[in-house]
């Protein structure tokens, strides 16, 4: 037979355990959001980053043309106006990309499509390998205030 003081601590540790299970839910479904949010953040910049790449790709003459035209948008994207050696790697590292574009939207007879998402990939893995961050991390910084001027 239970007493009351024990049916009221059976209810007091429901109610614990209640609350820790919510907490705990709230908890994953918070880094599930993140996890989600990141994704979608990450998609479209890749999206908003290539779309004008493969269309600077398309328009241009030649593979050398071309992979002019998408390393210059590809600085402006990021707002690089100068080089440096880290810079350097990034582009030498994003040109196969472009490359692969270019024979993507200019076939060859005999040769095999090139693989755009594992291109992709592959730069995105030697990036984070070599930054210990993601490429995308890159197109996520905050415009400066410009300060008003009334004339």
């Amino acid at each position: 037979m239970s007493t009351p003081t024990s049916f009221i601590a059976a209810l007091e540790n429901a109610a614990k355990d209640a609350g820790a299970a919510e907490t705990a839910y709230r908890r994953e479904a918070a880094e599930r959001i993140k996890h989600l949010d990141r994704a979608r953040s990450f998609a479209f910049r890749r999206l908003n980053l290539l779309r004008p790449i493969v269309e600077a790709v398309g328009r241009a003459e030649s593979e050398e043309m071309a992979v002019a035209s998408g390393l210059a948008l590809l600085r402006a994207k990021l707002g690089w106006s100068s080089d440096s050696e880290a810079r350097t790697a990034i582009l030498d590292s994003f040109t196969p990309l472009i490359r692969g574009i270019f024979a993507d939207q200019n076939p060859e007879p005999e040769t095999p499509p090139a693989d755009l998402p594992a291109l992709l990939a592959e730069f995105e893995r030697w990036y984070e390998e070599t930054h210990r961050k993601s490429f995308w991390d890159l197109l996520d910084q905050p415009m400066p205030e410009t300060p008003l001027v009334d004339f």
